[in-house]
């Protein structure tokens, strides 16, 4: 079983240095930015609930290859994951509205 932190929080604690750290291949211009740091974190994040939901019906059909402590994890992480999302999407939100509350 593959027990690696999930990148959705590293991707989310790096911010946009994450993905603008990579160097690019000759000839190609650096786009990365928070938004695609951004998605990546996301796309790590539905990548975990895909991962938990086949496991969770494997195990209900009785799947041998799989154990309940292996689903368990996978569930715990997925649920991580997605908290840690929901919170800086809440801290994103709170940010904006902040500053569109900022006297010009």
């Amino acid at each position: 079983m593959d027990v690696r932190i999930a990148p959705a929080v590293t991707a989310i604690a790096q911010g946009a240095g994450a993905s603008a750290s990579a160097s690019p291949a000759p000839g190609q211009a650096t786009t990365a930015g928070f938004s695609d740091a951004l998605r990546n974190a996301l796309q790590s994040v539905s990548d975990l609930q895909q991962q938990s939901s086949s496991l969770q019906a494997q195990f209900q059909l009785g799947a041998n290859q799989v154990s309940l402590e292996q689903t368990m994890v996978a569930m715990q992480r997925s649920q991580v994951a997605f908290q840690a999302a929901v919170t800086v999407r809440n801290r994103l939100v709170s940010a904006y509205t902040d500053i569109m509350n900022m006297p010009v």
